[in-house]
């Protein structure tokens, strides 16, 4: 069985281009599914969960934009957009509302492979940092979710934001202030009852933390290294 890289959804009219790119793209061990329109591309986005969308701008009927206008909120998928050379105003207007990159045709299938991985390894590195493991402790900020040897805590916005602060800066005392900050919020004991609800879904012994630690008189102070 072939383990590909990714999923990739090719969307171009134009079968010479849909054709030579699934072929580089196999060809560098991707999986590629490809469509002839956005509105057919539209379809298979909701049944199949691809890792990038290739995206023609110009085409017959809804256009590239089109497309992401109408499915980028629902959609979370980095989108390369290929455009023709003088298309610079609809390059710029693809990157506003949610395009990752551009390439402007004719390409090279070697470039668009190269910045395919780009964006992937990126999406990958941010998704790592965002996945902390230390003891028998996982702490999975994309899914808000805490696992404590056979247990696990849902964690809500308020504690996912905090988490991220502390998380991007182990070891390091954030006040009350600080927190309060972040989470727009100036009453102490309320931020008190927030670092001790975390606390409850981290520590195995809550009332003597090992981990997320109280400095007298400083603040709070997340120790996982």
């Amino acid at each position: 069985m072939i383990d590909f890289i990714a999923h990739i959804l090719v969307v171009d009219d134009d079968d010479g281009i849909r054709s030579l790119v699934k072929q580089y793209l196999n060809d560098n061990n991707f999986l590629v599914t490809t469509s002839n329109s956005a509105e057919n591309a539209a379809e298979k986005i909701l049944i199949i969960k691809f890792d990038l969308i290739v995206l023609d701008v110009m085409m017959p009927g809804k256009s590239g934009l089109d497309f992401i206008r109408e499915n980028k909120k629902e959609v979370d998928t980095p989108i390369i957009l290929l455009t023709a050379k003088g298309e610079a105003e609809e390059r710029v207007k693809g990157l506003e509302i949610g395009a990752d990159d551009y390439l402007p045709k004719p390409f090279e299938p070697k470039e668009l492979t190269l910045r395919i991985k780009n964006i992937l390894n990126k999406i990958k590195k941010n998704n790592q940092k965002r996945i902390i493991e230390f003891d028998n402790i996982k702490i999975d900020l994309n899914k808000s979710l805490i696992f404590r040897n056979d247990n696990e805590f849902k964690i809500n916005n308020t504690e996912k934001t905090i988490l991220e602060k502390m998380i991007s800066d182990p070891g390091k005392t954030f006040s009350r202030g600080e927190i309060g900050k972040l989470i727009d919020l100036d009453k102490e004991r309320s931020i008190d009852v927030i670092i001790t609800r975390l606390r409850k879904k981290i520590e195995v012994d809550p009332k003597n933390p090992k981990y997320l630690q109280t400095l007298r008189g400083a603040g709070y102070v997340l120790w996982i290294e």
